[in-house]
């Protein structure tokens, strides 16, 4: 059988064409999609510390493709990325020595997998019912905002409010005039930093959404800084297990290839989406991912080796379903007669 870079092409083809739709997904949603790739190779039967370490690199690479798109729309707090950095690199250590040392136990696939079930699992369970429930889009990734917009204390969440008003030195102050302390931003950033060396993910679809929640940084803001310190995180994440020999390149170059236009159909499609339309099928995605864990898990507990394949394709589907909305959606806006997206400066 024809192989290249040491896999089968049928193989190669196929990471090419899941890079392709987390590229998409990447681009939309600002979220790297490594929470996808991670328990898919670990349904292929890649090692944890593979898996994991693969995942991150994905994710480096991926994030400085959408980082410069950000970056040009204004939507970047340096401030905020390079304090979060100094966590997060603590966070990662600390979830990288966990793998190790569960992987000597033999545990580690294991409780990855149930951690995963339960992290996807509760997200998409609330950003399903925030999209059922239609309220005004608070929490959603939008990306029709101006630069210099001034930010209105409505749209901060009560909770961000609160944090915000613990006056414990040293604080900060970020775009649009928000003070908080820099001990919660290094919190959110050590807390997201384990989650991102212990699952091997990049912490996107966690930290985004603690930056506005937690601390109330607007959601587009929080979008482009996110993907900046996921930069960092999935670099320095990829470089310390590359040490131990946890990252595959045959893996990565592939998917990587594949989420290069990816990423950037994804961010084309934000500036003409309406993202309260594919907000339902990110949360749904996000509950079939945990399913397809669950899945697998019940696989190996009950020794039928067939639910494995189902897992991968719950997997694959998830992704499918979500990069398929998104362009979909923004067919539909491109042909709608009168339709106004939105108009880039």
């Amino acid at each position: 059988m024809f192989e290249l870079f040491g896999i089968s092409a049928g193989l190669l083809a196929m990471f090419v064409g899941f890079g392709l739709l987390i590229g998409v997904l990447f681009g939309f949603f600002g979220m790297g999609g490594s929470f996808l790739v991670t328990p898919a190779l670990l349904v292929m039967g890649y090692p944890s510390r593979v898996a994991v370490g693969s995942g991150l690199a994905f994710v480096f690479g991926t994030s400085v493709i959408a980082t410069l798109k950000h970056r040009d729309l204004g939507q970047v707090d340096y401030k905020l990325g390079v304090s979060m950095i100094i966590g997060t690199t603590v966070g990662l250590e600390v979830g990288k020595e966990i793998v190790l040392y569960l992987e000597e136990l033999g545990l580690a696939g294991n409780i990855i997998s149930v951690t995963y079930v339960l992290l996807l699992g509760g997200i998409g369970a609330f950003v399903t019912y925030e999209a059922l429930k239609g309220g005004d889009g608070d929490g959603g990734v939008s990306h029709d905002v101006e630069e210099d917009a001034e930010i209105n204390a409505d749209d901060i969440p009560e909770i961000a409010k609160k944090i915000q008003s613990y006056s414990l030195p040293p604080m900060i102050t970020l775009r649009g005039g928000i003070q908080v302390s820099l001990w919660m931003v290094l919190l959110v950033a050590f807390a997201t930093g384990l989650l991102s060396g212990f699952l091997g993910v990049g912490g996107g679809f966690i930290r985004m959404p603690a930056l506005f929640y937690l601390i109330g940084v607007p959601v587009p803001i929080a979008v482009g800084t996110d993907l900046f310190e996921i930069m960092f995180s999935g670099g320095i994440g990829s470089f310390l297990y590359a040490q131990s020999g946890g990252v595959d390149l045959s893996i990565v170059a592939p998917l990587l290839a594949g989420s290069a236009l990816g990423a950037r159909v994804g961010s084309a499609a934000t500036s003409i989406v309406n993202e309260d339309e594919i907000k339902i099928y990110f949360g749904l995605m996000l509950l079939l991912g945990a399913l397809a864990v669950a899945v697998r898990q019940a696989g190996n507990y009950l020794g039928m080796g067939v639910l494995d394949y189902v897992s991968l394709a719950l997997i694959l589907g998830s992704a499918l379903m979500v990069a398929g909305a998104v362009i979909y959606s923004a067919l539909k806006s491109i042909r709608a007669p009168g339709s106004a997206g939105v108009t880039a400066d």
